[in-house]
């Protein structure tokens, strides 16, 4: 059953919406809380209370507003809304921005100044007491958040970019890019759209970009392009030394919890799903396919069914009593 909403939230909520849309009515009020006109009033009494100057218009078309000029505190945050901010600050150490740690720091010492004692309490016990498992940054971490901010709004603007990038050891190359979206997979970060030097979709490891910039051309991104699909898919199909297909007795869904992020495309054939991927190390493939909770079959490549009996027959031999 879904968690009852604590009166509290829904004032707070009030709150929030005088505040944004300066004047609104009870019934609009009471439409966006999902509650009745009375229930409505008796939050804007609450309000009153606490010391929130409200002025309300008679009428059938009545509506509250804030006395004007009142000025709200800079910040007023629920419990759960505490909550997310406390573990999306922990989180935003492992997603690979430069200065991470510093900036972290910095976020939450602003945000401290502004609140409340007990609310500085909970989001203090959340920093230390609570770690997230999340991949570390890795050594290709880029060495500024230049590129992304500077892609993430060229994308938000639809607006053409003209970016260097360097890919390895090889000279850097310029060409104009349309940014459709960015990811984080793998510990690195990405920016995916369409390369107009190379004529079609492509993603860009944003260590590797060198310098951004928006020119006088706008894009308009496909309906419902899926930036982190792309480039599951992307990732899963590069070129190696091995085309590998299983079949999985799953479904979808199953499938997807129980294997690595990086495993491959998966697809539902109708009655089991398959997996389709790529690798150069047979052995380590074999490895994360026996760990599956589920039956499997492999189709190809022949290679890979031997890499399981080996594995099996090692396994067998280790599991043996000694004499």
């Amino acid at each position: 059953m879904p968690r009852p909403v604590r009166p509290t939230t829904r004032v707070l909520t009030v709150l929030e919406l005088l505040q944004t849309h300066g004047r609104m009515s009870g019934a609009e009020l009471a439409r966006r809380l999902e509650v009745d006109p009375r229930t409505v009033r008796r939050y804007i009494a609450m309000l009153e209370e606490i010391g929130i100057p409200i002025t309300a218009e008679r009428g059938r078309d009545g509506a509250y507003m804030l006395v004007a000029g009142f000025k709200l505190p800079p910040m007023m945050f629920t419990d759960d809304e505490a909550l997310a901010l406390s573990i999306g600050l922990l989180a935003v150490r492992g997603l690979g921005l430069a200065e991470a740690v510093t900036s972290v720091a910095s976020a939450q010492a602003k945000l401290e100044r502004v609140m409340p004692a007990n609310l500085k309490r909970r989001v203090r016990a959340v920093d230390e007491t609570v770690t997230l498992d999340l991949a570390r940054r890795g050594q290709d971490a880029p060495e500024s958040n230049a590129a992304l901010v500077a892609l993430s709004a060229a994308a938000q603007a639809h607006t053409r970019v003209s970016m260097r990038y360097r890919a390895g050891a090889q000279e850097a190359t310029q060409r104009d890019f349309d940014p459709y979206g960015l990811a984080y997979r793998n510990r690195r970060w990405y920016a995916v759209g369409m390369c107009h030097l190379r004529g079609g979709l492509r993603s860009f490891r944003l260590d590797r970009v060198e310098e951004v910039r928006p020119i006088a051309a706008r894009f308009t991104r496909p309906d419902g392009f899926d930036a982190l699909a792309y480039l599951a898919l992307s990732l899963a199909t590069l070129p190696r030394a091995h085309a590998i297909e299983v079949l999985l007795e799953a479904d979808l869904e199953t499938a997807r919890r129980a294997l690595f992020p990086a495993a491959g495309v998966l697809e539902w054939t109708g009655e089991r799903t398959l997996l389709r991927s790529t690798a150069d190390d047979l052995d380590w493939f074999a490895l994360e396919l026996a760990r599956l909770p589920f039956p499997f079959e492999v189709r190809a490549p022949e290679a890979l069914r031997a890499a399981m009996v080996s594995l099996a027959d090692r396994l067998l031999r280790l599991g043996r009593p000694h004499a």
